[in-house]
């Protein structure tokens, strides 16, 4: 940020709220068919959930009807892929909530909450035409996931995409999406090369892992500077996967970039079943930091090696993923992860300065039974600048669609995110997605940095595991 702090930013965007809903809402797709008029006409809607168990028997999880004052129905259908079953079972069925959620507004309305199409009654330029989404499962599996996709366009005839976690995943789903010429919006795939394939049809809203792993960097950086930390060497730690290897050349740039030294890395198979080798290989470095890549199985058992081998660095900073996860929390143990940090989008004290992310919080812990957290609130608004687009368009044909994705421009309060809002690049890229630090305390996510959005201070170094 230039000129003003983050939390200038959001003061402002709130005081502009309306003025920013309405530019949201309507006016920005210059390049797209003039919206059609909403009928005003829908007097009745439905909607009825179930949870798919396999990718075979992935279904449909939300279904509406919508009846017009004609007795005509109009349904807008789209796809989305999450890991519904496997390792990262956990994280895919909250960001299945989530999405399930922002369609749940746009469809019966939540009128106390600004965020555009909130007010309900359907996709008014498409005449108060309902959402239904279809649901597939990748189980986390690449293979998988590129025939959910073609599945979800070739038999159930979604006009878009939207998904799907893991970065290899995304990375065939969004191949089978390119083919086809149908929209696949991401909202939490942090693989920086997803938007450098040249791809026309792919779109992210989420920042990368080199716009996280700056933030990573800045925060090690910024606790030697300023609280006299003493952080001046790191270690990664990270899957064989796109995402983890991906994330590790983002990491070590910014690394350089910050005069932070690299003392090692480690690479390892994806859901390792030991990390023992590893640990003692990151313990032999003695780095001041680590900064591990990893989804929430191999994460908790990083740390359960860690304390059994008595590894501890000074500090601990994940890239996401399953550091994330509250899966992690519950698997290592409170006070085993106390302390620990990890690089997010989102956090849910960020509701004390956001009063639509408080409202969207109340209605996710009422369906899901926990807080919103970082990877279901990127899929909740992803899932809204995906409906937004939709509605501008007035259309579902998927090349209207795709030019209302590239006009769109959100401000700071038209998402329940701490960002500057929502406006892609040529690539498709969001550029106006900002990462945070989160640190777990007392078993919570609590934002310590940027320091001029933190709601608590940062604690350090690590305490060691003989005093937990």
């Amino acid at each position: 940020m230039n000129s003003l702090t983050r939390r200038q930013v959001l003061r402002l965007g709130l005081a502009g709220l309306a003025g920013g809903l309405l530019a949201a809402c309507g006016g920005q797709a210059t390049s797209t068919p003039t919206p059609a008029k909403s009928s005003g006409a829908a007097t009745s809607s439905t909607a009825t959930a179930q949870t798919p168990t396999t990718a075979a028997t992935a279904t449909k999880a939300t279904t509406a009807t919508a009846s017009t004052a004609s007795g005509s129905s109009k349904t807008i259908r789209i796809g989305v892929i999450f890991p519904l079953t496997g390792t990262a079972a956990s994280v895919g069925n909250d960001a299945k909530q989530a999405v399930q959620l922002a369609v749940q507004l746009v469809n019966e309305g939540a009128p106390d909450i600004a965020l555009p199409l909130a007010k309900g009654g359907g996709l008014p330029n498409l005449g108060g035409a309902k959402v239904e989404l279809v649901f597939g499962d990748s189980q986390g599996k690449a293979e998988v996931g590129q025939s959910e996709a073609e599945r979800l366009i070739k038999q159930e005839k979604v006009v878009a995409l939207l998904g799907c976690y893991q970065s290899a995943v995304t990375k065939t789903a969004s191949a089978v999406a390119e083919r086809a010429g149908i929209p696949l919006v991401n909202g939490d795939s942090s693989s920086p090369a997803l938007t450098e394939q040249g791809y026309q049809w792919f779109f992210r809203t989420s920042p990368h892992d080199g716009d996280f792993s700056k933030i990573i960097m800045e925060f090690l950086q910024a606790l030697t500077q300023q609280k006299n930390a003493g952080i001046k060497t790191v270690s990664l730690l990270y899957e064989d996967t796109d995402f983890g290897v991906n994330s590790a050349q983002a990491l070590k740039a910014e690394a350089q970039a910050h005069g932070l030294q690299v003392v090692g890395e480690v690479k390892y198979k994806a859901n390792a079943t030991s990390l023992t080798t590893e640990v003692q290989t990151l313990k032999g470095q003695n780095a001041d930091a680590l900064v591990p890549s990893s989804y929430t199985n191999d994460a908790i058992l990083t740390i359960k090696t860690a304390q059994q081998l008595g590894y501890l660095p000074k500090m601990i900073v994940a890239q996401d993923a399953g550091y994330a996860d509250p899966a992690f929390i519950s698997g290592v143990g409170a006070n085993i992860a106390e302390g620990m940090c990890t690089r997010s989008a989102f956090s849910v004290d960020i509701t004390q300065l956001k009063p639509a992310a408080a409202k969207v919080n109340e209605l996710y812990k009422k369906a899901a039974g926990k807080d919103i957290y970082d990877v279901p609130a990127r899929d909740f608004t992803a899932m809204l600048v995906l409906l937004d687009a939709i509605n501008r368009a007035g259309s579902t044909d998927p090349a209207a669609i795709k030019r209302a994705l590239e006009a769109t421009n959100l401000g700071p309060n038209d998402t329940i995110m701490p960002w500057k809002g929502v406006k892609f690049d040529s690539k498709h890229q969001n550029t106006l997605g900002t990462g945070i630090i989160l640190q777990i305390r007392d078993g919570q996510y609590r934002t310590v940095y940027p320091f001029d959005v933190k709601t608590i201070d940062v604690t350090f170094p690590l305490k060691p595991w003989n005093q937990r």
